[in-house]
């Protein structure tokens, strides 16, 4: 009895999991299939005012429609295929058809002959009927629903290209007359003892460059010169030399050829004084010889004292003329030139490049 009621209770929970998993297995209610496909596709900007029309039956879902691209049919059957349930996607979504859809159809004309169909134009059609109906599936139409059409966005007023501006005005070009004062810092130190005639050296305005009161060019901006003559304090010339001028100025990357004075300085000859003190040196020399005895005496006295006035030349050697960086030096405009104004400041490491000798 016992065995009897075991297997009675075992048969009764095989059937209870046999309906169970018939339940679970059930397909998806369709009209719910519809309904959450129709809102995915309304939530799409794209997809929204389309006339598309959703059908589903045992998790085969059939679209209907027309659309604009191929981006557009192909993102309306990924939103069915995704929907829970459906195993099969019909995709009957016309491209391209969309505006000639929303265009009302042409009349047709109106026949010329008996507007009573033939026997064989009635069976014809009767056909065409028959094979229409054969290939389209009758739809469910208590599980139909059309998406809802939205009025159509308006179209956005077309973009006015903005007025072209005219390019600035380039400033007209300003001569600086002859007679103009130029200071200048020097950026090199410059040395009578090493210095070589034809040597380059470079220096920045040290004040702007104005004509009539307006600035032409502001400080700072790089001119550069050459050495004209140098030469060193020898141990008897005793006269250093240094003369500078300056050839080029450099304005906004264009560089303008100048003429200026030059300013020279000179240390002041020994010649004449330098005599001077090697006689009294040899009379000294010899008064000493007297007084010491005479004769040999004077002769090396006299000796003596050209020995010590040589001394005394070499004592009083005037020094080399040396222009250390940033001294400030004045030059004046030979001739005038012309140059187009600017009243940006001169960058920082500007420099002028090599001059051109083609």
């Amino acid at each position: 009895m016992k065995a009897r009621l075991y297997l009675i209770c075992r048969i009764a929970v095989c059937v209870a999991l046999l309906v169970l998993g018939i339940a679970c297995t059930k397909a998806p209610n369709d009209a719910k299939v519809t309904s959450d496909i129709q809102a995915k596709l309304a939530a799409d900007s794209g997809l929204q005012d389309k006339q598309l029309t959703v059908q589903s039956s045992n998790g085969t879902v059939t679209l209907s429609g027309a659309v604009d691209n191929e981006a557009e049919r192909d993102a309306a059957a990924k939103y069915a295929a995704s929907e829970p349930g459906v195993r099969t996607v019909i995709n009957n979504l016309q491209v391209g058809a969309a505006q000639a859809a929303s265009q009302p159809a042409p009349q047709p004309a109106p026949a010329a002959a008996s507007s009573k169909p033939t026997a064989s134009r009635k069976h014809h059609r009767s056909n065409e009927g028959n094979e229409m109906a054969a290939s389209t599936p009758p739809p469910d139409q208590s599980q139909q629903a059309a998406v809802q059409p939205q009025p159509p966005a308006p179209d956005p007023p077309p973009m006015q290209a903005p007025p072209a501006q005219a390019p600035p005005p380039q400033p007209t070009p300003v001569t600086v007359p002859s007679g103009a004062v130029l200071s200048v810092r020097l950026v090199d130190t410059i040395d009578s003892a090493t210095a070589q005639p034809g040597d380059t050296f470079h220096a920045t305005l040290d004040a702007p460059l104005a004509v009539d009161g307006d600035v032409v060019v502001p400080a700072h901006y790089d001119v550069e010169g050459h050495i004209v003559n140098a030469q060193a304090s020898g141990k008897f010339a005793g006269q250093a030399l240094l003369a500078l001028t300056l050839d080029r100025i450099k304005v906004n990357g264009k560089v303008y050829a100048i003429q200026t004075d030059q300013f020279s300085q000179k240390t002041g000859s020994r010649g004449k004084n330098t005599a001077e003190k090697v006689g009294v040196g040899a009379v000294a020399g010899a008064v000493l010889g007297g007084i010491f005895g005479g004769g040999k005496g004077a002769a090396i006295g006299s000796a003596a004292g050209a020995g010590a006035g040589g001394g005394v030349q070499a004592a009083s050697k005037k020094p080399d003329i040396k222009l250390s960086s940033e001294k400030v030096l004045t030059f004046t405009l030979q001739a005038p030139v012309t140059l187009v104004p600017t009243t940006k400041p001169a960058r920082d490491g500007q420099k002028l490049a090599a001059p051109n000798t083609q």
